[in-house]
């Protein structure tokens, strides 16, 4: 996961942000207990993070040894820090999971009239099969493009009006209609995008439109990370939730293609990408065969395994059935690059970074002694390839979510240095904002929006698995406005990551690493988990967030909230 995630416009000033936390302060007196910050083990999470990071552990990929060695090095130092084993006197939640490898790829081939055009894999293309089927063909399958592939009835936008899907392949825009925007209106929330933007989303219409085949137009800046990523991270192998059915009901392929390659198929029909992807953006936009085929294959070798997610806890001393939730990601994209000198993503700052902290924060909390309720340090699997460990405690909580106050997810520390402020999660979207807004003005910081709301970062880390199912999660991340450098060398640290090592070989453990930024934002977590294990308080979405509703059923549940 890339750093920084808040869905709201770059527009939004330190001072809008801030008021929009506050208005949530109005909806109920909360009860926010001051707490003391003890001296965060600042080594523990840099020697953590060195280890989990090292070639040694393979880039943590879940299935393989990486993930042993990552999961007997989390047990050790959860309980060197103070914990317990969370899951029934056991440190593991199994996470059962497909592994489907695509090996020995055809080219992807276009018929256009009496055009025929052939594109190499990994350089022009990308595919994989969600199915668990020994190999995968699409042949003179028609390609019909779909605009941005989304059916919304409550907006009145069906990009597949019309068309029969069946034996078909979409090929279907990155992000919204509107992400162009510079504020935060429009049908899909302007410039931030919505759930209806992200790729999973994309392909799961286009599975429930009957479509063989889903390809995606790769675009650096509204998908929000070059071919690299995509590259890196849909070759090897791919992980997902087993399926009673394998899978079938899902389309044959789902792929992505480079811009350059949909502006050269797209040209051979007649059409054109840029005024195809003009009408995309207007409602009433009607789907448009290219009378052309793409046919291409690939063998896939398939196994079952059951990866694990970590828990460990802190039980509480006062009120220990009341939970406060703390997540990361321990995974990552293992041999991601094979054949190249170095080949390993080791995923230093994604997320090894994050999994550190939840070793130093429990050091924190268990050296300060028990607070009222009990605090949960939760390590999940899987994130990489689609938060597929923290759905699985979403949809199987340890700790049931009508008994869990909230909580905070930590993906991708920056390793910046010092700064001003905190990038955070939607505010003004629950009354956790309040807790982070007093935690802020006791570490005099402040909160800032991020840069990027089009990238949709909000759906991209594990805390959305839990929001969704109405357990209020903050997800604040480092600053922008650096203590050294302000807000342009804060950019510049960002574009440097994400052009050079997010998803990539680049991803390093640094000797020279300047840790006292990530020490500040230790410092936030520590104290927002303690004021959360201190309080009394059950915090909800405001009225009206879409979560809301979800929260309120669950609190209404015998014991709940």
């Amino acid at each position: 996961m890339i750093r920084h995630v808040l869905a709201a416009t770059a527009a939004l000033s330190v001072a809008a942000c801030n008021a929009a936390m506050e208005e949530s302060q109005a909806d109920a007196a909360l009860d926010i207990p001051e707490v003391e910050v003890p001296e965060i083990p600042v080594d523990t999470i840099r020697e953590a993070t060195r280890v989990l990071s090292s070639d040694e552990f393979e880039g943590r990929l879940p299935g393989t040894a990486g993930e042993e060695k990552t999961l007997a090095y989390l047990v050790e130092q959860f309980e060197q820090a103070g914990l317990q084993p969370g899951n029934d006197g056991s440190w593991f939640q199994d996470v059962p999971l497909v592994e489907i490898t695509g090996r020995d790829f055809a080219p992807l081939t276009v018929e256009a009239g009496e055009q025929t055009m052939t594109f190499d894999y990994a350089d022009d293309w990308v595919g994989v099969s969600y199915r668990e089927t020994p190999r995968t063909t699409v042949e003179d399958s028609e390609l019909v493009f779909v605009g941005y592939g989304i059916n919304a009835p409550e907006k009145g936008w069906n990009d597949y009006e019309g068309v029969d899907m069946t034996g078909k392949t979409a090929v279907i825009l990155v992000n919204d209609p509107d992400y162009e925007a510079e504020t935060l209106d429009g049908p899909f929330n302007g410039k931030a995008m919505t759930y209806y933007g992200r790729w999973t989303y994309k392909y799961e219409e286009a599975a429930r439109q009957g479509a063989t085949g889903a390809i995606i137009v790769h675009d650096t800046y509204p998908a929000s990370y070059g071919w690299t990523t995509v590259r890196n991270s849909w070759s090897g192998p791919q992980a997902y939730a087993q399926r009673e059915d394998g899978g079938a009901d899902q389309t044959v392929m789902n792929g992505w293609v480079q811009k350059a390659v949909a502006e050269r198929i797209l040209d051979a029909t007649g059409h054109s990408l840029a005024d195809l992807s003009a009408a995309a953006k207007q409602k009433g936009f009607e789907p448009v065969p290219l009378g052309a085929t793409v046919s291409t294959s690939f063998a896939n070798d398939t196994r079952s395994f059951s990866s694990k997610n970590v828990v460990g806890i802190l039980p509480g001393a006062e009120r220990p059935d009341e939970y406060v939730l703390h997540t990361a990601h321990w995974d990552h994209l293992g041999r991601c690059a094979p054949g190249e000198e170095d080949e390993i993503c080791n995923g230093a700052i994604d997320n090894a970074t994050g999994t550190a902290a939840l070793i130093a924060l429990a050091e924190a909390h268990a050296k300060a002694g028990a607070p009222d309720r009990t605090l949960v340090f939760l390590a999940v699997t899987a994130e990489e390839q689609g938060l597929l460990g923290s759905e699985y405690y979403g949809a199987n909580p340890v700790f049931p979510f009508e008994r869990t106050v909230g909580g905070v997810n930590m993906d991708a520390l920056s390793l910046a240095g010092p700064a001003n402020d905190v990038t955070v999660v939607g505010p003004g979207k629950s009354q956790l904002d309040d807790f982070l807004a007093a935690a802020l003005e006791a570490e005099g910081r402040v909160g800032t929006p991020n840069p990027s709301p089009e990238a949709g970062y909000y759906y991209r880390s594990d805390h959305f698995s839990m929001a969704k199912r109405g357990l209020p999660m903050l997800y604040v991340d480092g600053g922008q406005d650096l203590v050294e450098g302000g807000t342009e060398a804060g950019k510049a640290y960002e574009d440097r990551y994400r052009e050079t090592a997010y998803h990539a070989v680049g991803d390093e453990f640094d000797e020279n690493w300047d840790w006292s930024g990530v020490a500040q934002d230790l410092r936030l977590y520590y104290r927002l988990g303690r004021m959360l294990a201190m309080s009394t308080a059950w915090p909800n979405w405001r009225e009206g967030d879409e979560f809301r509703r979800t929260r309120d059923e669950s609190c209404a549940a015998e014991g709940g909230c």
